[in-house]
């Protein structure tokens, strides 16, 4: 299971990112290219792992758009982009997205009270954007029903979601050794 998905991320580029080592890969980056044997793998899984009982997902620009796009098409709940720039809609919520090397502002539109919405992300590190957007959701009157990331980078998954206090389910798990990606999951 995965194999394809761990072969991938196992054989990508390192770099560094202001001291943090950031993992290049399609899943997370969009390049290289998308093979879709591996978009298909990982949305199966993702479909195997989640409670998708919910009226909406969300998605955090820009690589969870393909994710939630073929969980969308296969469930046919309806999906949402959370935006890296504002568009003044009614309504429009502003949070900020920390990750391990930026701080920057994302915004959550037409997401009402009482829906049940499931986020879905391509990878979580510290947990601080997942943090913003969960606590955003919630203070709107949304129900989270679940969050799924395809990659953890996290040393410690449990503990990222006691943080953002919902638990955080992950496809893949992925750290750094000897400056190599290495899948543990």
């Amino acid at each position: 299971m995965l194999e394809r998905t761990r072969a991938s991320i196992e054989s990508s580029r390192i770099i560094s990112r202001n001291g943090y080592p950031y993992l290049i890969n399609p899943l997370m980056d969009g390049i290289p290219r998308m093979d879709p044997e591996i978009l298909a793998e990982v949305t199966d899984r993702i479909m195997e792992i989640s409670d998708l009982d919910c009226d909406l997902i969300l998605a955090p620009e820009a690589m969870a758009i393909p994710l939630a796009t073929a969980v969308s098409l296969k469930t046919h709940i309806p999906y949402c982009v959370i935006r890296k720039r504002p568009y003044g809609c009614e309504g429009e919520i502003p949070i900020e997205e920390v990750t391990g090397y930026s701080r920057n502002r994302m915004y959550i539109n037409d997401i009402s009270p009482g829906e049940k919405v499931v986020i879905i992300d391509d990878v979580i590190s510290t947990g601080g954007t997942l943090k913003s957007i969960v606590e955003a959701v919630r203070q709107r009157g949304c129900v989270i029903t679940d969050v799924i990331v395809a990659v953890n980078k996290s040393k410690d998954l449990e503990s990222v979601s006691d943080m953002v206090g919902i638990r955080v389910k992950a496809v893949i798990d992925v750290h750094i050794e000897n400056g190599k990606a290495v899948c543990t999951h």
